[in-house]
């Protein structure tokens, strides 16, 4: 008995991957094109491909500052450079020859991307690079991901202004994304909505260097 060699788990008679990391990964491998395309609308106007209603006309835009890691993922050895290097590998695997690498990025990847996804039953059940595969598109993807929607960022509400022992406590209070109540991290005050006013209010008390760099947040 095997286990999953992407989750560890469930034990399996066959199979590389278990079902869910099968179904997982065939999923990733169909949304690769789109998320190439998602990546275009980071990219500074002035380095967009053009556009056929775009009619040639309109203010040049200057150019912004870009990711670096941005460009490598929509270059020759990004997204498209990863499926084509483990289509190779299936190709020659599989005894199917070199396969031939023609046409824009995004049609390379559309490509490779398909061809993947048809073998996806064979890669599951057969091949001994399976879970370095699935593991390598899953972290690609989440990759991607990360830049087309980076994680939320707690919210910083201030210095908290419970007494204790009657000194003010002045740890700096967070409110964690999607939460709505804020806890100090010290005195484990409670700062709901309702006391979030009287929060503001306090940082008056705090003076040197709490208040410059309250200030500067």
């Amino acid at each position: 008995m095997n286990r999953c060699l992407l989750c560890e788990g469930p034990e399996l008679e066959e199979y590389r991957l278990c079902s869910g990391c099968t179904r997982a990964t065939l999923n990733r491998l169909h949304r690769a094109p789109r998320l190439y395309r998602a990546l275009e609308m980071l990219l500074p106007p002035a380095s967009r491909p053009p556009r056929l209603d775009s009619g040639g006309s309109g203010a040049a835009e200057a150019p912004l500052p870009m990711s670096v890691e941005l460009l490598d993922l929509r270059g020759p050895g990004g997204i498209v450079g990863t499926l084509e290097d483990w289509h190779a590998a299936l190709a020659e695997d599989r005894g199917w020859g070199v396969p031939v690498v023609r046409g824009s990025i995004e049609t390379r990847l559309q490509l490779a991307a398909s061809r993947l996804a048809a073998s996806i039953e064979w890669i599951a059940a057969s091949w001994p690079a399976a879970g370095d595969f699935a593991r390598e598109i899953r972290d690609l993807e989440h990759g991607v991901l990360s830049m087309i929607s980076p994680p939320e960022r707690d919210r910083r509400l201030g210095y908290c202004a419970t007494a204790v022992d009657g000194v003010l406590c002045g740890s700096v209070v967070r409110l964690p994304p999607g939460e709505t109540v804020a806890t100090c991290s010290w005195c484990r005050t409670p700062w709901g909505p309702d006391r979030w006013m009287e929060l503001r209010a306090a940082q008056d008390q705090f003076e040197g260097p709490q208040r410059l760099e309250q200030e500067m947040a």
